[in-house]
């Protein structure tokens, strides 16, 4: 028996997916540097807004944990480490390790607080005192993705925990004077249709990217998805087979890029460019600033390159500012194409 076949449920290859390259780009920059904030991806339903997202997670080479923590805990990196394993460290004890899949965390929509940060028994605390936590999907989803398929639809207050967990990376849960705190740094997806309504520009403002999904209007194109997702469904394990190669490739560029993040530099020039450009657009505050540079670094790093070029700039400069530009109910033109325009004024 094929081993690949121990897989409880097949996923469809991330190389496999036809089109939606400007939602590829953005998951691979974000999986690249998870601090560029997460990717918000707008479009219509039946794009394969789930599949791409699902198939990344899918792609990603495994991660070694501490064994038995309930928030996947980096055997040496403070930053991704429970408080009972930083404890356990400098006690001098041993700590075992595992190898998991990247978390890959589904956020349902009548999802409720509890459910998201987790609780604290307050009970076994003030009668035995002792801290019970029982995590919630925040601790799941660390160092792993957390998608929101539906994210207009969901509660703001719920929004704005995940946004400021994913920001922080760390999820404080307080309750009756009593505090436990957990690392908490994932890879925020949301997704959603704009028919039913639109995020509150505070709260796109805090995603790092936005993507806009259109459905594929080519015939030839629309044959090609439909005869690769039949070809998954009636043996999903051949599908994987052959594109094993392929997904190996760009797992292995992105373990690179990762690898080569911190040395990428980006020119002074460049970076007044970027600051130009968001000026004329009127982006609010210097978020708009900060993912475009940092998403440049991870897309010249993604391209092997050592220094920030015009070109990656121009590849990514949209996702990051298109949802943040002020709406005008008389503007004719669409945000992605307004920053397109003053792009090329500014860096042609």
């Amino acid at each position: 028996m094929n081993k690949i076949q121990n897989q409880t449920r097949p996923v469809f290859p991330f190389t496999a997916i036809v089109g939606q390259e400007e939602m590829k780009l953005a998951l691979i920059l974000n999986v690249i540097d998870p601090k560029i904030g997460g990717v918000m991806i707008m479009g219509d339903r039946g794009t394969g807004k789930s599949t791409t997202i699902r198939a990344i997670a899918d792609l990603l080479p495994k991660i070694e944990v501490v064994s038995d923590d309930l928030f996947n805990s980096h055997i040496s990196d403070y930053d991704l480490m429970s408080d009972f394993v930083k404890q356990n460290l400098e006690e001098g004890l041993t700590v075992s390790t595992d190898f998991i899949k990247v978390p890959m965390v589904d956020l349902p929509l009548g999802a409720t607080e509890d459910r998201l940060c987790g609780t604290i028994d307050i009970e076994k605390a003030l009668n035995e005192g002792i801290k019970t936590f029982e995590p919630g999907l925040l601790a799941k989803a660390n160092r792993g993705i957390l998608y929101v398929d539906e994210v207009n639809l969901l509660d703001d207050h719920l929004v704005d925990i995940l946004l400021d967990s994913a920001a922080s990376g760390w999820n404080t849960v307080e309750r009756e004077g009593i505090s436990i705190r957990h690392p908490s740094r994932f890879v925020l997806v949301g997704s959603g249709n704009p028919e039913e309504g639109e995020l509150r520009p505070q709260l796109l403002d805090r995603f790092g990217m936005h993507a806009e999904i259109k459905t594929v209007k080519d015939p030839s194109l629309r044959v090609q998805i439909v005869e690769q997702r039949s070809k998954f469904d009636q043996d999903p394990y051949s599908c994987i087979d052959e594109f094993k190669n392929i997904q190996d490739d760009l797992k292995n560029s992105i373990l690179l890029a990762q690898d080569r993040l911190g040395k990428i530099t980006i020119d002074y020039d460049l970076k007044v460019k970027i600051s130009q450009i968001c000026a004329i657009l009127n982006v609010d505050g210097l978020r708009g600033d900060i993912v475009t540079n940092r998403a440049a670094k991870a897309f010249a790093a993604y391209n092997g390159q050592d220094e920030v070029s015009i070109d990656d700039i121009k590849q990514v400069i949209t996702l990051c500012l298109r949802h943040r530009l002020r709406k005008d109910p008389l503007d004719t033109i669409d945000s992605g194409t307004k920053v397109s325009q003053v792009v090329n004024d500014i860096l042609d």
